[in-house]
């Protein structure tokens, strides 16, 4: 894989100060806290009605959407972007109810991005942590064996000069 480029910083800044826009941080927010995803037909009759609802709903989904497609056109490295968010993959868990009617419903592809970018997140996240914690049990195997053959220190404390015992 490439390494990540000063570009891919600037998009990465540039997706992290539109997440910052007071409507899309509300989207957002509604989106996570106040969502209750049922069927793609009770979706559809509940939310996708022109109403604040509607459009928070589109906002989120496409916004995430949105991402997914800069990565899989390689406009924004993968892994710079996964090592700093998360938020994508608690949004795609409140699509998978729905997901296949809305397919079914709407295209084959609607939100495949996004889901795509959420398996390759936590395919990341797995070989990530896998070799974190190889590194770190090696580290740790690492200095443990350097102080097994190093002489003990004393148990006496050094004074500094002119303390009093």
């Amino acid at each position: 894989m490439r390494k990540p480029t000063a570009a891919d910083a600037e998009v990465l800044l540039r997706l992290y100060e539109i997440r910052r826009e007071p409507e899309l941080r509300r989207a957002r927010k509604w989106f996570l806290t106040e969502f209750r995803p049922g069927s793609w037909a009770d979706i559809k009759s509940r939310y996708l009605s022109h109403s604040d609802e509607d459009r928070w709903f589109r906002m989120t989904v496409s916004y995430w959407e949105m991402v997914g497609t800069l990565i899989a056109h390689g406009v924004l490295h993968p892994e710079l972007y996964f090592d700093h968010t998360g938020e994508h993959v608690v949004t795609w868990d409140k699509c998978k109810s729905w997901i296949s009617e809305a397919r079914a419903d709407l295209r084959p592809t609607y939100l495949y991005r996004l889901e795509a970018m959420v398996e390759a997140h936590l395919e990341y996240r797995k070989r990530t942590s896998a070799e974190y914690l190889a590194r770190k049990a090696g580290t740790s195997a690492n200095c443990k064996a350097k102080g097994a053959g190093a002489a003990k220190p004393s148990r006496a404390v050094k004074q500094p000069a002119g303390a009093r015992r």
